[in-house]
Order: C-alpha cells, then structure tokens, then sequence
C-alpha cells in the first residue's frame, strides 16, 4: 500500500491507483513486491531539518529514502522536497510533472539496492529512472 502526505505543502497532483501501479511494475523488474511505501512531501526547510536529524547532513537534497525492506520486498518512509523537485525540473528542462515522476521511482529504486553516491552508480541510477519513466509513459498513451 502506498500513503501520500504531505508536511508543510500542498499535495501535488498525483493519481495514486496509476502511479501504485506502476511503482508494482517498476519493483517487479527488479525483483521486488511492493510492500508499504509513504511518501512525505514537504518544503525545502523540512527536508533540511530530516537530513539534518536522521543523516547528520547540513545541505537540501531532493529525496530522503528511509528503508524498512525485506530481501523481497521494498518497504520504506520516502522524504520528497517540493520545492527542490520544482527548481531541479527547471535547471533541467522538463515538466515538473517528469521530474516529480523521477523522484518518487528514484526512492523506489533506492529501496531495491540501487545506489547513486559514485558517477558509476549515478549513470546506473539515471538509466533505471528513464527506463521506469519510459514505462509510465508507454501507459500514458
């Protein structure tokens, strides 16, 4: 089951059932179930004070993934700043729609090992995004 919440903004524009579905799809590649995920959007300043607490980082970042997981299934608290998602999808030049979707299969992808500390394991993570964004799309359509 997924939950959305928010803490401190707005809740974005999601259609929960597409993107639980997906997010099942996305886990399935990669040999997961899909068990508990929450998703908790906030500002800026509270993904500051969640780094800072939990991390012992003293720097904003876009997405703070907390894992429960099993060896089968992905379980876990994922932090989503809003803000940084809106300013990072400008910087790059796409929706913030896109870049929202990147974000929330980027937490799930952390959940099933992926990791993005090294240029290798960036490279690596950017390719399972796109290949999950490309899912999404291909049910767009």
């Amino acid at each position: 089951m997924i939950q959305f919440l928010t803490d401190g903004c707005e809740m974005p524009v999601i259609d929960p059932c597409s993107t639980e579905r997906w997010l099942r799809q996305v886990a399935a590649i990669h040999g997961f179930s899909l068990g508990d995920l929450t998703y908790i959007f906030c500002n800026d300043e509270r993904i500051l004070e969640v780094n800072r607490q939990f991390l012992g980082h003293d720097y904003y970042t876009d997405v703070i993934t907390f894992d429960y997981s099993t060896p089968t299934r992905v379980s876990g608290d994922i932090y989503i700043s809003l803000d940084t998602v809106r300013s990072n999808a400008e910087m790059v030049g796409v929706t913030y729609e896109d870049e929202l979707h990147r974000i929330l299969v980027h937490g799930v992808l952390h959940l099933t090992g992926q990791g993005d500390k090294t240029p290798e394991t960036k490279i690596e993570m950017t390719r399972k995004e796109d290949a999950a964004l490309a899912l999404l799309n291909e049910q767009k359509v």
